[in-house]
């Protein structure tokens, strides 16, 4: 058979979003790991980006219409810092309109901000999973990341890479896959 037989699937568009505040110490986690991807490199169909604080920014990245979103921020779930996390936020749970007179800061918009304004807008893409750092100090202002989440960076690139794997398959968007 030939290659004109069977037709390859369209390459699969993901985004990778590193999402911070530089300035707060542990909280430049998602940027960093963006910023160190994207000089080591990504797979064809990857497109890696920090924006930093612009949650409006990436809510209308994200409307440009990608298969899946991979958002990297630091996140307090309760583990030692450096601990990372893989989380798929269910639409369900970020479902709800922009009221009218609701104050969005632009440039401080919270993952689950930019996930409801994303969704309110219709611009969800098919997977959004979270892959984040329990940060140790991010309450004071100030640069760079602690020892803990400074260490857990390359791991977050190795997972990061091993997770863009996986959404490049069908198989990833089947009904309860992860």
């Amino acid at each position: 058979m030939s290659h004109e037989e069977h037709p390859q699937a369209p390459e699969k568009q993901i985004l990778v979003a590193g999402v911070g505040n530089a300035w707060m110490r542990d909280d430049a986690f998602g940027g960093e790991v963006a910023r160190r991807l994207e000089a080591a490199g990504v797979p064809s169909g990857v497109t890696v980006l920090d924006f930093g604080t612009s949650g409006l920014d990436l809510a209308y990245e994200v409307m440009r219409g990608y298969d899946a979103m991979l958002l990297v921020d630091a996140t307090r779930q309760g583990g030692d810092p450096g601990t990372l996390y893989v989380m798929e936020p269910a639409r369900e749970d970020v479902e709800g309109s922009i009221e009218d007179g609701e104050m969005i800061d632009p440039h401080d918009m919270n993952p689950q901000t930019v996930l409801r304004f994303v969704n309110a807008t219709g611009g969800w893409p098919g997977k959004v999973l979270v892959i984040g750092c329990e940060p140790g100090e991010i309450d004071e202002p100030g640069l760079g990341l602690s020892p803990q989440v400074e260490a857990a960076v390359q791991r977050a690139m190795t997972l990061v890479l091993e997770t863009i794997a996986e959404l490049q398959t069908d198989a990833a968007y089947q009904r309860g896959a992860a």
